[in-house]
């Protein structure tokens, strides 16, 4: 999953955001100690390096202002939310490597800041408003509870369902009277992957991304010959 900022390098992160949307350049370190009364320019350069550790920024120590945000386009207030094209069986299951870019999104819609986006392929949760080609925004830090849509994964396969418990066994339920709830048993890999707190329906897109499935995610060529074709079912 990605790392989590503490309290005080996400108001970090999040004030040069605002700040490169207001001045066009990134604050210096002494503007970052001044506004958060740090009186050591290691404490700050010390959060920078955790920023960076933790894949929100890219360096160039060799430059006073040398701090690019990754996957930043957006004004103030805004986050960049990185979405990925696949999983893997185990932990982490999200892997640096297989994230494919990032969405700006307002900071308003996001419960906690290490979300992320999968995109769905396939129509098994019509029923709860989620389409096939939709971005599912996912927090993995919200607790999930009966009834909450989720982000689950089955050894390397990833699915949108809805959680419910049965004679205290968890269940995958579709919103598609065509298709099966998953029963999880004891012997299978599985782990919540996180809760789906928004769905984002683009109309139009420049690029094709990896996909999520509704159902089973497996690995697919797009015969491209670029390895990073999308994802189906």
């Amino acid at each position: 999953m990605p790392d989590q900022l503490t309290e005080l390098e996400q108001r970090v992160y999040h004030y040069m955001i605002d700040f490169l949307a207001a001045n066009t350049y990134q604050p210096s370190i002494r503007d970052i100690a001044r506004q958060f009364h740090i009186k050591s320019t290691k404490t700050v350069s010390d959060l920078l390096h955790a920023l960076e550790r933790k894949g929100y920024i890219e360096r160039d120590e060799s430059r006073s202002r040398g701090v690019r945000l990754l996957g930043f386009s957006g004004g103030g207030q805004t986050q960049p939310v990185p979405f990925y094209g696949r999983i893997h069986a185990g932990t982490p299951s999200l892997l640096p490597e297989d994230r494919k870019g990032f969405i700006t999104v307002d900071r308003r819609f996001l419960p906690t800041n290490d979300t992320y986006f999968l995109k769905v392929k396939g129509d098994s949760m019509i029923g709860r408003g989620i389409l096939d080609g939709d971005f599912v925004l996912i927090s993995p830090s919200l607790t999930s509870k009966n009834g909450d849509i989720i982000a689950a994964r089955l050894g390397e396969d990833a699915t949108i369902k809805t959680l419910a418990q049965r004679d205290g066994r968890v269940v995958l339920e579709p919103a598609n009277e065509n298709d099966a709830a998953m029963e999880i048993s004891s012997n299978d890999d599985f782990a919540v992957l996180g809760v789906v707190c928004g769905v984002y329906r683009p109309f139009w897109e420049q690029l094709e991304e990896p996909t999520l499935t509704n159902g089973p995610m497996h690995a697919a060529s797009s015969g491209n010959g670029n390895g990073n074709g999308p994802v189906g079912g």
